[in-house]
């Protein structure tokens, strides 16, 4: 054998060496690929043409498709500033039960042309401008070949929720129902600013014949129990139909259930209904099964998540890699090899995939399986 023949054998077990530890550490589920697309839809006002950044997750075929909306919040500081609105746990949900899910960013925000109308402390103005936003987006949409435009369901957290009740009051041909998530808008900078919001909603639930599902919890940073309890007082009272889920304490702060991995067991199963309830597709169909969210993963009993000296990799590295791990938000993994290697990733799409590919190229002996998913150990120490 010639030298460069051994070097070319050498390089080749390398790569085969890489590829089986990356078999070995492949996961045992990733969920397919968000069908994703970015326009920017037009909404003439007089003389005027404002575009605003919309989302769009259309499954595959050719429809029509139900329409699920979801709205956005609203971030501190400049609107402008706020990044594209890609809410994933909830467009994996819609789109296994074959909804095209839109998420239009409102005027003034992230990309969308135009200036951001906050309507002073008139809280309920602001939220039949942010409404009216969410209209021409879906003029748009059921323009289109692939919509139903006979089954939709609008939804929102936050500004985005404020922004749904707001938008009930359209009357839009083909909603069919709302779905609140800690709706609301906070001016601290404004008086009674909680009682503009009980007053407001009242004027919403008297112009909406739509049903509504809510979601508030017991610890929310921004909306106190009082203030949305007073809101579905009043919404109700005026006439408008509303079920409130009051879930109690979540977390550190109730107000990002909705975002939060571990907040699909509280809202998953009560919209499931509330779309049956409306007459709305509600269970997964087989042939968007590979849309669907990564089933969670129980605690295996290994350890506490906090307990950094139980990880495998016991290295400086790992160790330090971990505490970061445990600063991070969910969708969040951490995967490790008992004979050195660990890798970890949290956000964006299969946190849990890129973790194990992660782990994979750093493992010498392979071996690497999940450590850690979300709030979980999931460790297994094998005997």
């Amino acid at each position: 054998m010639t030298r460069l023949q051994a070097l070319g054998f050498h390089a080749a077990a390398i790569l085969l060496g890489f590829a089986v530890a990356a078999m070995a550490c492949a996961p045992v589920f990733a969920a397919a690929a968000l069908p994703e697309s970015v326009v920017m839809v037009p909404k003439k006002s007089g003389l005027f043409t404002t575009e605003l950044e919309t989302t769009i997750y259309q499954p595959d075929g050719a429809g029509p498709f139900p329409i699920a909306v979801i709205n956005h919040g609203k971030a501190g500081g400049d609107p402008r500033f706020q990044g594209r609105y890609r809410p994933l746990g909830a467009v994996r949900f819609f789109l296994a039960r074959g909804y095209a899910v839109v998420v239009p960013m409102r005027q003034g925000f992230s990309r969308s042309t135009g200036s951001y109308i906050g309507g002073g402390c008139n809280v309920e103005s602001n939220g039949r401008e942010q409404a009216g936003d969410v209209a021409a987006v879906l003029d748009y949409v059921t323009a289109q070949p692939w919509a139903d435009k006979s089954r939709i369901v609008v939804a929102g957290q936050s500004h985005g929720g404020w922004t749904t009740l707001a938008f009930g009051t359209l009357s839009y041909p083909g909603v069919k129902g709302l779905v609140d998530f800690a709706g609301g808008l906070r001016q601290e900078q404004c008086v009674g600013w909680q009682q503009g919001l009980i007053g407001a909603a009242g004027s919403y639930g008297k112009e909406t014949s739509v049903p509504s599902l809510w979601f508030y919890g017991d610890n929310d940073s921004y909306f106190p129990p009082f203030a949305w309890k007073g809101m579905h007082e009043s919404y109700t009272a005026a006439g408008g139909k509303a079920r409130l889920i009051a879930f109690g304490v979540f977390g550190g702060d109730s107000h990002s259930m909705f975002g939060a991995a571990d907040g699909a067991r509280i809202w998953q199963p009560e919209v499931a209904k509330f779309l049956r309830e409306i007459g709305l597709p509600d269970e997964p169909r087989a042939e968007f099964a590979r849309y669907e969210a990564e089933p969670p993963m129980p605690p295996s009993g290994y350890a506490a998540i906090d307990a950094v000296e139980r990880v495998p990799d016991q290295s400086e590295a790992s160790l330090n890699a971990y505490r970061v791990f445990l600063g991070k938000a969910s969708p969040r993994a951490f995967a490790a090899s008992a004979q050195g290697g660990w890798g970890s990733a949290w956000g964006g799409e299969d946190p849990r995939g890129r973790a194990m590919e992660s782990c994979a190229r750093k493992a010498t002996a392979g071996g690497c399986q999940l450590y850690a998913v979300d709030g979980n150990v999931v460790w297994k120490a094998t005997p």
